[in-house]
């Protein structure tokens, strides 16, 4: 019986523009280290500049774990620069997350935002993700993504304080956007 083995596909990175990522200041690990949306569902023209940019703040990148149904090809190995990392494609892995490997092996877990998502919803969504209090899994951040015309309100620099510090600009009892908050007044407080 002969065996017949394919090479795996290797990719070497091309020049890609900035990463559209926003890491967490500390690793504190919450949930996630950070949110990153890419450009398109291509992982040869998206996967080098996250590399780059990870291994800016972690050191080396060996390893990274995607969802199998959500890209639009497959690539096992990646050549950025001197290091070779190694692509993972997994049936059971939430499409709103990556997992990234470093040398020291560190565990970065990112949520990826779909590259059609509008701009407010993504920036928000990265956001929280990266968030230093952030206790919700990707798949829950997205679903919870502002959308329409009020999605634009929700990314302002004062919703940013609440999303980070736990503060808020809204009318107490209400979250930016209108939505009602985890905490709703007690009885006998003033609204």
């Amino acid at each position: 019986m002969s065996v017949t083995t394919r090479p795996a596909r290797t990719t070497s990175a091309p020049a890609s523009s900035a990463p559209r990522l926003v890491l967490a200041p500390a690793r504190d690990r919450t949930v996630l280290d950070g949110g990153w949306w890419p450009r398109s569902w291509d992982p040869a023209a998206e996967l080098p500049g996250l590399v780059l940019a990870l291994a800016e703040r972690h050191g080396r990148i060996r390893h990274l774990m995607l969802n199998i149904h959500t890209w639009e090809s497959r690539i096992h190995r990646l050549t950025v620069g001197p290091d070779v990392v190694r692509i993972g494609w997994f049936d059971t892995l939430d499409p709103a997350l990556l997992v990234a490997t470093t040398g020291r092996d560190v565990q970065v877990d990112l949520l990826v935002v779909p590259p059609a998502t509008p701009r407010a919803a993504a920036e928000w969504a990265m956001a929280v993700a990266a968030g230093p209090t952030n206790l919700r899994r990707a798949p829950d951040i997205l679903a919870g993504a502002p959308t329409g015309p009020r999605a634009a309100a929700t990314t302002s620099e004062a919703d940013a304080v609440w999303d980070n510090e736990g503060g808020s600009t809204a009318p107490f009892g209400r979250r930016p956007g209108g939505a009602p908050s985890a905490n709703p007044p007690r009885a006998g407080v003033p609204s």
